[in-house]
C-alpha cells in the first residue's frame, strides 16, 4: 500500500471527530436524528476547517445503513463503498476544474436515474464559487426543486462570488478558523498514534503558522518528520520553514528602539547569512513587536519561554505605546514594498535603516508642530492647539504648540487677527522687480505674509542669484541644516518657489539650492527662526522656559 498523507490518513470519519466546529456538527447530527435533512446545504468556511470532511460525513450519514446517533456506521455495505470511492451514489466534483455548462448538464440528466444502492443520489460540489455564469444558471433550477433522492452539498471559501439565487436556495454554515488549542489536542492525538515525540513548545508553533486550518497543521508535522526522525523540537520547525530565532528578532528590534544604526547592520547582517527569507522575517518582526505590544496592555504572552518572555517584558518597560504602533506600520509598510521588489535585500537594508534614523523622526514631529502654527495663522480663529492635537479655548485665547519637551510657543489672538488682515489686503498679481537681488528678499516676505511659516524660516538670510536663463540658484551662506533640506526639497515646496520666481522673472524658471559653506557646529534652531520671525512682524511671541 501507498504512502499516505497525514491530513488523509487523519481525516475525520465521524462528526464527533471533527476538530473545533461543534455549532455545525450538533446541528447536522439533530437534522439526521429527526429525519429533516434539506435538500441543498452550502458550507462555506476558510481553507482546512473541515467542509469537505463534513460534506463526506453527512452524505454517509444520510445514506448509512445502521447510523448511530446521526452518525454514520462507516461499517455497513453502503459507508464502505462510500469510504473506498466504490460507491456511484455519492458523486464528489471539483468545480475548479469542472465547471463548465456542459458539466452541470450532466448532472441535471443524472438526477432523474434513482440510486443504485444509496436512499439518497448525493452530489459534492467543492469550490463551488469557481463555477461559470452559465453553470450557474444550469444548476439553479435544478437546486430549487430536485428530485426527493437527490442532495446537494455545496462547498466554498468564497460565498460572496456565489449568486443570490443560489444563496438563497441553501441551508447555510460558516464554519470557523479553529483555534490553537483545539489543533494542538488533535495534533496530539495524531502524534501519539504515528509515534512521533513532539514537545508541547512545537505543536504551539504549529498552530500558529497553521492559522486556524488543521489541514495546514498536519501538512507541517508530516514535513517536519520528513528526515526520518520522528522527533520534534522548536529549532527543528523554526529551521525547516525559516523562522529566525526569537533572539535575532529581539536583538534587531531592541536595536532600532534605541537609534543604534551599528547593531542594525551588524544584525542584518546576521540574518543576511543565515539565508532567511526576508519577507518571512520582516513579518516575524511585526509579529514581535505587535506581542510586545500586546504584552503592554494584557500582561500575557503565547509561544514563548520564560527567557524570551523575560526580553519582551524589559522592552515593553522602555518603549511608549505610540512608538510600537508607530513601528508597526511602517514595517508593514516595508513588508508591502519588499514584496513588490527586484531588489529586496537592498530594500530591506534601507527600510530597516530608515526606521533607526532618529534625527529623521524628529525633524518629521517638528515639522509636524511647526505646520499646525501654520494653519492657525492661516484660520485666523481663537483656539488653541496643544502638540498632541487638542484644542483648548482658554482666557486669553492663546495658541499653544510644544516645540521641544522643555519650551512652549505662546501668541496672543492678535496674532490671527493681523494675518488674516494681512492676507486679506494681498493682490493676486504682485509687481517684481527684474533684478533678483530685490525679487527675492520679496518672495521670502511673501512667504510671511501667507503663513508659510516652514518655507519663510528656512529661506531667511538666503540669496538669489541667475545662473543662466533658465535656472535661478538660491545660495545659502550660513549653509543648510537637514531638517532645512527636508522641507525645502519636498516636491510641493520646491514648485511653489519656482512658481514664485518665474513670476517674477517673466518666464517659466527652475531652482537650485546652492549651499556655500558646510554644516556649522550650531545653526538656528526651529525655536530662534520663530522668535526672529516674531521679531520682524512685531508679533508678540513669547519663548518661556
Amino acid at each position: 500500500m501507498g504512502y499516505t498523507a497525514l491530513y488523509r490518513k487523519f481525516r475525520p470519519l465521524t462528526f464527533g471527530e471533527m476538530v473545533g466546529q461543534e455549532h455545525i456538527t450538533k446541528t447536522l447530527k439533530n437534522q439526521i436524528i429527526s429525519g429533516r435533512v434539506g435538500h441543498a446545504y452550502l458550507l462555506n468556511g476558510g481553507r482546512g476547517t473541515g467542509k469537505t470532511s463534513a460534506a463526506k460525513i453527512l452524505a454517509r450519514a444520510i445514506n448509512c445503513l445502521n447510523p448511530q446517533d446521526g452518525e454514520p456506521c462507516n461499517e455497513c455495505e453502503i459507508c464502505k463503498g462510500a469510504l473506498s470511492g466504490s460507491l456511484t451514489d455519492i458523486v464528489e466534483m471539483d468545480a475548479a476544474s469542472n465547471n463548465s455548462v456542459e458539466d452541470i448538464r450532466s448532472i441535471r440528466e443524472e438526477v432523474n436515474f434513482l440510486p443504485t444502492k444509496a436512499k439518497y443520489r448525493v452530489y459534492i460540489i467543492d469550490e463551488v464559487h469557481m463555477l461559470s455564469t452559465g453553470a450557474f444558471n444550469a444548476l439553479l433550477k435544478t437546486l430549487e426543486e430536485p428530485p426527493e433522492h437527490v442532495k446537494f452539498i455545496l462547498a466554498t471559501t468564497e460565498p460572496q462570488k456565489l449568486p443570490a439565487t443560489i444563496l438563497s436556495r441553501c441551508q447555510r454554515f460558516d464554519y470557523k478558523r479553529i483555534s490553537n488549542e483545539d489543533i494542538i489536542k488533535r495534533l496530539e492525538i495524531v502524534c501519539k498514534e504515528s509515534k512521533i515525540e513532539a514537545t508541547k513548545g512545537a505543536l504551539a508553533i504549529i498552530a500558529t503558522l497553521s492559522e486556524g486550518a488543521m489541514r495546514d497543521a498536519l501538512s507541517i508535522l508530516e514535513r517536519c518528520i520528513q528526515d526520518g526522525e520522528n522527533k520534534i523540537d522548536e529549532e527543528k520547525i523554526r529551521d525547516l520553514v525559516g523562522i529566525p530565532k526569537v533572539t535575532f528578532v529581539n536583538g534587531i528590534i531592541q536595536a532600532m528602539i534605541e537609534y543604534d544604526i551599528d547593531k542594525v547592520l551588524e544584525k542584518i547582517n546576521e540574518i543576511l547569512k543565515e539565508g532567511k527569507d526576508i519577507n518571512q522575517f520582516v513579518w516575524e518582526m511585526i509579529k514581535y513587536v505587535k506581542d510586545v505590544l500586546i504584552y503592554q496592555s494584557t500582561g500575557k504572552l503565547e509561544l514563548y519561554n520564560e527567557e524570551e518572555k523575560k526580553q519582551i517584558k524589559n522592552m515593553a518597560e522602555t518603549v511608549s505605546k505610540n512608538k510600537l504602533v508607530d513601528m508597526v506600520y511602517q514595517l508593514s509598510e516595508l513588508e508591502s514594498d519588499i514584496k513588490t521588489s527586484t531588489q529586496k535585500t537592498i530594500m530591506f537594508q534601507a527600510g530597516i535603516i530608515k526606521l533607526c534614523n532618529q534625527q529623521a523622526e524628529m525633524s518629521d514631529e517638528i515639522e509636524k508642530r511647526v505646520e499646525k502654527i501654520e494653519k492657525y495663522l492661516k484660520s485666523g480663529k481663537g483656539i488653541v492647539m496643544t502638540a498632541s492635537g487638542n484644542k483648548v479655548v482658554t482666557e486669553t485665547q492663546r495658541v499653544t504648540t510644544n516645540v521641544n519637551p522643555s519650551r512652549t510657543i505662546q501668541t496672543s489672538q492678535s496674532i490671527s487677527n493681523q494675518t488674516a488682515q494681512k492676507s486679506k489686503t494681498q493682490t493676486a498679481t504682485k509687481n517684481f522687480s527684474k533684478n533678483s537681488e530685490e525679487y527675492w528678499p520679496q518672495i521670502v516676505n511673501d512667504l510671511r505674509q501667507s503663513g508659510k511659516i516652514v518655507l519663510y524660516t528656512n529661506l531667511m538670510g538666503t540669496k538669489a542669484k541667475e545662473i543662466n536663463d533658465m535656472t535661478v540658484g538660491i545660495e545659502f551662506p550660513n549653509g543648510m541644516s537637514s531638517f532645512g533640506k527636508t522641507v525645502l526639497e519636498k516636491p510641493e515646496n520646491i514648485r511653489e518657489i519656482s512658481n514664485l520666481v518665474s513670476m517674477a522673472c517673466g518666464k517659466e524658471m527652475q531652482i537650485k539650492y546652492i549651499t556655500q559653506m558646510a554644516e556649522q557646529p550650531h545653526q538656528m534652531s526651529n525655536e530662534e527662526n520663530l522668535q526672529h520671525f516674531a521679531n520682524e512682524s512685531d508679533i508678540p511671541f513669547n519663548i518661556i522656559e
